[in-house]
């Protein structure tokens, strides 16, 4: 093979590669080698392989009953450590700094990890009395307004294998465990475009979670704030919604024009 010929190969394999990660993140459900063999015209050996090479390198992994591709844990990262670079880091702070006086609570921006959401910027409120949940904190899906916001946002069939893997385990005698009131309360919040935390995660906590979309429309992350329920009681929750909608808006547009 000469020179010119490697180029040309290495350069074909890292298009295949970069349109296979392109195409199982967009993907509404799990996507299988075959099937990306099928709708990027590459050879389905070829496929295999270079779906099994990422596999191993944690860009993607197997979904939960082994049919199918999903994001895999490096390629999570690699979106985290993008929100986390300094310019945007620093439009997006501006975002909850400024959400957070006008609410006068906790604001938070959090990102699936798995069977978890990962809180990676975090403004506190002013007041003493607070949650203290440090950036960087990994919180349970099916106990948080920000976990139950980002698994509404899935196809139902990938919903339902979601919730049927996790471990519904109680926090509080508030956490939803029974499987088909967790799918209900799934999809009243998809019709409502917000989520709740009703003293479900830590006693004597409220919350409430937004969407953060990408130009595709679909969660890149979540926007929430918490506060003690002494200071918020959860029915007074959805008056802060309008503050907290127009923050997302703002961030949203900042995700979407990212290069």
């Amino acid at each position: 093979m000469t020179e010119s010929d490697n180029r040309t190969a290495k350069g074909s394999t890292v298009s295949r590669v970069l349109d296979i990660l392109t195409t199982v993140t967009a993907a509404e459900q799990p996507v299988t080698a075959t099937e990306l063999s099928e709708s990027l015209n590459i050879p389905k050996a070829s496929a295999h392989r270079l779906c099994a090479t990422l596999e191993d390198a944690g860009f993607l992994k197997s979904r939960l009953n082994a049919r199918g591709l999903v994001a895999g844990p490096q390629l999570q990262q690699m979106a985290f450590d993008v929100l986390s670079r300094g310019d945007l880091n620093a439009d997006h702070r501006a975002i909850l700094q400024r959400l957070s006086s006008t609410l006068g609570e906790t604001c938070n921006l959090a990102v699936p990890h798995g069977t978890e959401m990962i809180y990676y910027d975090r403004v506190e409120t002013h007041w003493p009395v607070r949650v203290q949940l440090q950036v960087g904190s990994r919180v349970p899906l099916h106990a948080t307004a920000s976990g139950k916001m980002y698994m509404s946002s899935l196809t139902p069939a990938r919903r339902e294998q979601w919730v049927d893997s996790l471990e519904l385990i109680p926090c509080t005698a508030n956490t939803l465990t029974d499987r088909d009131a967790l799918l209900t309360e799934l999809l009243e919040i998809e019709k409502n475009g917000y989520s709740t935390d009703k003293e479900e995660y830590i006693d004597g906590m409220v919350a409430l979670a937004v969407p953060v979309t990408d130009a595709n429309g679909r969660l890149y992350a979540t926007l929430s704030f918490q506060a003690p329920v002494m200071r918020i009681p959860i029915e007074s929750l959805t008056d802060f919604l309008p503050a907290v909608k127009a923050a997302s808006a703002d961030l949203s547009n900042i995700i979407q024009k990212l290069p």
